[in-house]
């Protein structure tokens, strides 16, 4: 069974590379190409596709971004490739949130492309390495940055929750009220965007 593969792409010549890559391997059959996002917010839930190849600066008001917005509440089951030139994080962040499900560079081989609509239709997320580690690290930044916000001595009673302890037992290690200690738990929550211990020692170690 071949994967139905649609294109939204407003640049001729890349165009009719996809679509030729798309034609040339028996495992993709070519679903449509538009060109315009108004084209493919018409006509892509009536064709639905399995994958739509999904440029996002397509020249007119509406991005692919918009595209996916407005497609994905009425056919959640058509996945969408962002494939485009922008290594941007906030285009990456905002495709992904708007319902795309991988995100590569238009500078990506042929073989490799296909490669990527496959791991995507079979439940994989591709994206290009430099994306990758682009989401990576923000969110590594996001984490780090939560870390560095809390006082030494919010730092110090979350080691101590990370120890097991409970707070009547941080309170006498510490000299200082269980009241206390609960204020300052509350404000190690609210910095680090957690709701429970698990959470607050999970971004401690880097694990979350």
């Amino acid at each position: 069974m071949s994967i139905r593969v649609a294109i939204v792409e407003d640049n001729p010549g890349i165009l009719n590379a996809l679509e030729e890559v798309l034609k040339l391997d028996d495992h993709y059959e070519w679903a449509g190409s538009y060109k315009t996002a108004e084209s493919a917010i018409k006509e892509i839930p009536a064709e639905l596709p399995d994958v739509v190849l999904m440029d996002i600066n397509l020249g007119g008001p509406l991005t692919g971004i918009d595209i996916v917005k407005k497609i994905k509440p009425l056919q959640p089951s058509v996945l969408y490739l962002m494939c485009t030139v922008y290594e941007d994080d906030d285009k990456i962040f905002d495709a992904l949130k708007a319902g795309a499900s991988g995100y590569i560079l238009k500078k990506t081989q042929p073989t490799k492309l296909l490669e990527a609509i496959k791991e995507l239709y079979e439940g994989g997320a591709p994206m290009s390495s430099q994306i990758a580690r682009k989401v990576v690290t923000t969110f590594q930044d996001k984490r780090d940055k939560g870390i560095e916000e809390l006082s030494p001595r919010e730092r110090e009673i979350l080691e101590h929750l990370a120890k097991g302890l409970l707070y009547k037992e941080i309170s006498a290690e510490l000299g200082i009220s269980q009241e206390t200690v609960r204020k300052h738990v509350y404000n190690i929550y609210e910095k680090l965007h957690v709701s429970n211990r698990v959470e607050a020692i999970n971004k401690l170690y880097g694990r979350g």
